[in-house]
């Protein structure tokens, strides 16, 4: 029965009993009406309404589950969907919208697949044209800095050096920045020390960072070693730049994943005492890690104080952790990147 007919049936049933009673010997009204009749009237047209009320309830409830589903919908936390109940149109209208939104997260994830891949390929172009033209111009001038430095008067000799040491100094930013854009070690040595040497990179006064890397990590893609390594040196960047952190430590040890179909799990963890999300709104940064981590199959999730965790995966769960970032719980940012293996390893 279609809605329309749905509705209209109620409707005509409340008004046939209505009417029945009129006609019946339950129900009279005289000419003039009296006070007795009038109140009775009232109070029958009163029951109409609270039933055609409670009946429209019943009959219009799953389209207001599904407009609340429709509204907290989220391609970037795929996965949760609205149950089909009712029937006719209503139900159809929901298995409709389910199969848009499978859609929509499926292009999006096509999409942002290819976006990442120009992104990477765009870094690592971006990295190579600094390290072989801008790099090797700057070797250039310091190699002449330095001849000139050499032979020039002591008058100017001084000026030179501090010239040199100031080209010597942008020549390591340089590479530095070549680094970030393409880690070259993560496709030589390993995920393991590609970190390892991100982490040196945010050492720095006032900042201690630490690292545990759990023993027997099992082999993962290449897409996913990268997936990891992009969400560290973002959360690593979000600790030093935007929480004010003075003690970061990053975990990677291979654990279990009792939520997830598949169990055994490649968990990231980065850790903070900064001041935490505060009730902020989540930035690229945030929603690139997120897009990230969607791309490899992994559950993203971010703990601020002693807030409750929120997870990104295909159940669109969460892992019911308490929040732990923070040295006295009530600050701080804990990330964590859990990738399955055996997706990865096949």
């Amino acid at each position: 029965m279609s809605l329309f007919w749905r509705i209209f049936s109620m409707n005509a049933a409340v008004l046939v009993v209505a009417a029945v009673l009129l006609l019946g010997p339950w129900v009279t009204v005289s000419s003039p009406v009296v006070l007795r009749e009038a109140l009775v009237v009232i109070a029958g047209v009163l029951c109409m309404l609270v039933a055609n009320g409670l009946l429209l309830r019943v009959g219009l409830a799953p389209l207001q589950r599904l407009s609340r589903a429709m509204a907290s919908a989220d391609l970037l936390r795929p996965g949760g969907r609205p149950e089909v109940t009712g029937h006719g149109e209503v139900a159809e209208l929901i298995e409709t919208f389910n199969t848009m939104l499978e859609r929509l997260e499926t292009e999006r994830a096509t999409s942002s697949a290819r976006v990442v891949s120009a992104q990477e390929a765009e870094r690592h172009r971006v990295a190579r044209e600094l390290h072989d033209e801008v790099g090797q111009t700057l070797t250039a001038v310091l190699l002449q800095l330095k001849r000139l430095a050499d032979t020039a008067p002591d008058e100017l000799r001084d000026g030179l050096r501090t010239a040199q040491e100031t080209t010597r100094d942008s020549l390591d930013e340089i590479r530095r920045i070549a680094r970030r854009l393409r880690p070259g070690v993560l496709d030589d040595l390993g995920l393991v020390s590609a970190l390892r040497a991100l982490l040196d990179e945010f050492a720095a006064p006032g900042i201690t960072v630490r690292h545990h890397f759990g023993p027997g990590l099992p082999p993962l893609g290449h897409e996913a070693e990268l997936a990891v390594y992009r969400v560290a040196q973002e959360g690593l960047t979000n600790a030093v730049r935007h929480a004010d952190a003075s003690r970061i430590e990053l975990w990677l040890r291979r654990a279990a994943d009792g939520d997830a179909e598949l169990v055994e799990v490649v968990e990231l963890v980065i850790e903070d005492d900064g001041h935490g999300l505060r009730g902020a709104d989540e930035g690229f940064g945030m929603r690139g890690m997120r897009e990230r981590a969607l791309l490899v199959g992994a559950r993203f999730l971010v703990e601020s104080g002693a807030g409750r965790a929120k997870s990104t995966d295909g159940a669109g769960g969460t892992d019911g952790r308490d929040g732990t970032g923070g040295a006295d719980g009530t600050g701080g940012t804990t990330v964590r990147l859990l990738v399955p293996v055996e997706r990865e390893s096949r």
